[in-house]
């Protein structure tokens, strides 16, 4: 108990500059594997703090890790900076307003996850250089979350082999130990090749790819019927084939994102979609070409880190949140709809109460509706014990990637949210660096998952990250 509250004086010591750190990033928003500014921001900070710096993890540039330590269990704490494409936003206010015209923002508080777990390993940092302690902690700044996998190429070129356990977590609307669900995701292009012709003069000739793929989309619209309900099937259109109506469209690209409860189920549905690209291909006479942009895995649980970090989570209590945080949470709330905070508390399994920001802890294994999204800390889970928290930091009922989520990323609620999840973490961290026994049963609960069950990465030979070229410059 002395550990907890020393190591949680440890973060307050240094939160003034990661809250900046973490304004910083929310200043600079870049999408996935283009986070070239906020990389930088953590890697001054890792030298600043006196971190062994390992950069370009997995070939990625806009990936790092910092080290501190010597010998020991080796304990992982997970950061994000990367943002979503079009939401950009004013921060403070509450109405959607851009900061550039359809530009990137925070939608997704990566600001805060990032600059948290940093805060968290420096405290861990600086208590086992002031204790002598065997261990060592690492920062992981993880880019492209948001689609682009990139925990997993990291996973799979090895950078978590020697890591005992891995702590992380995630800006919610409430407060709670993450009940690791999550599905299993892969993104695919599907492009169709045709022939070009005067869409007037001689359409006979033409063979339209984006006819094939308005039929695709149709097919799978209709598979979605016999599929099991908690899979998922989303597409954008990433080249519709030109913008003359009087040309056949040659060549046309759609990109699909294909979800299901667990790897097995995502493979089985992707099979299916792929049946379906291959008949719109026949059918409009194109040829089709098929291309793996990213893949992740559903999260795995463990008891021993959950019941841990429940622990802390109940003896720290939720966030210190003041009169100034609940009247801009409740100026917020009055831009959502009753639904929007129904389906807050039921995904947290809890009943609706009339309250702005959350001031309470979730029990343990409290199940509500489940999640149906996915994240790259799901491969993590598959190699090494791993426990994420969910940590109030908006108004209850904000739904994720919103312009509200962007508006409150630099907010009250929202750095004394990040703070609390850094004591979290680290109390958590130090616990297990002074209890062999309890990283003994999180890797005995690890190994008893995974037994029957290997881990099996779901990305495809060869596949490399999607790593856009930088814009050159006039």
């Amino acid at each position: 108990m002395q550990n907890s509250e020393a190591i949680w004086g440890l973060v307050d010591a240094r939160k003034d500059a990661y809250e900046a750190l973490s304004d910083r990033v929310w200043e600079t928003p870049e999408i996935a594997y283009t986070e070239y500014r906020s990389v930088a921001a953590h890697r001054a900070m890792l030298a600043e703090e006196g971190f062994r710096i390992t950069e370009n993890l997995a070939g990625i540039a806009t990936a790092i890790m910092g080290e501190a330590g010597e010998g020991g269990p080796v304990i992982a704490i997970l950061g994000e900076y990367d943002a979503l494409p079009g939401l950009s936003q004013v921060a403070g206010i509450a109405e959607p307003r851009e900061v550039v015209a359809g530009g990137h923002g925070h939608g997704c508080g990566h600001n805060l996850l990032g600059s948290a777990a940093l805060l968290a390993a420096t405290a861990v940092k600086n208590h086992l250089a002031a204790h002598g302690i065997r261990g060592r902690v690492r920062y992981y700044g993880c880019p492209a979350e948001e689609g682009g996998a990139a925990k997993v190429f990291m996973v799979r070129e090895g950078h978590f082999g020697d890591v005992d356990i891995a702590i992380t977590w995630h800006p919610s609307a409430v407060n709670r130990v993450d009940d690791a669900m999550s599905l299993a995701n892969t993104r695919v292009d599907f492009t169709f090749r045709g022939r070009a012709s005067h869409a007037a003069a001689a359409p006979h000739l033409g063979r339209s790819a984006l006819d094939a793929v308005e039929l695709m989309n149709v097919g799978v619209n209709y598979l979605r019927e016999h599929i099991p309900s908690d899979a998922r099937i989303h597409y954008a259109m990433i080249d519709a084939g030109g913008v003359a109506p009087n040309v056949v469209q040659a060549v046309a690209t759609v990109r699909y994102a294909i979800r299901a409860r667990d790897l097995p189920g995502m493979r089985a549905l992707v099979a299916r979609v792929e049946k379906v690209a291959h008949g719109a291909a026949m059918m409009t006479e194109t040829s089709l070409e098929m291309a793996v942009v990213s893949a992740v895995s559903n999260l795995l649980a463990n008891g021993p880190l959950e019941e841990a970090m429940q622990h802390q989570l109940e003896r720290l209590g939720p966030p210190p949140f003041d009169a100034a945080d609940h009247q801009y949470a409740a100026e917020i709330q009055s831009t959502l709809t009753q639904e929007d905070i129904g389906s807050a508390y039921a995904r947290a399994g809890v009943p609706m109460q009339d309250k702005p920001l959350c001031d309470f802890i979730v029990p343990l294994h409290t199940k509500g509706a489940p999640m149906m999204g996915s994240t790259d800390v799901g491969d993590v889970s598959w190699v090494v014990p791993t426990v994420q928290a969910r940590i109030a930091t908006h108004a209850i009922g904000t739904p994720g990637h919103s312009w509200q989520i962007t508006a409150q990323g630099k907010s009250g609620q929202a750095k004394k949210g990040m703070v609390h999840a850094a004591k979290v973490m680290a109390a958590l961290a130090v616990e297990a660096l002074a209890d062999s026994a309890l990283v003994a049963r999180a890797k005995a609960d690890h190994q008893a998952r995974t037994a029957r069950t290997p881990y099996d990465c779901p990305l495809p030979e060869g596949v490399k990250p999607f790593i856009p070229r930088p814009a050159q410059s006039a």
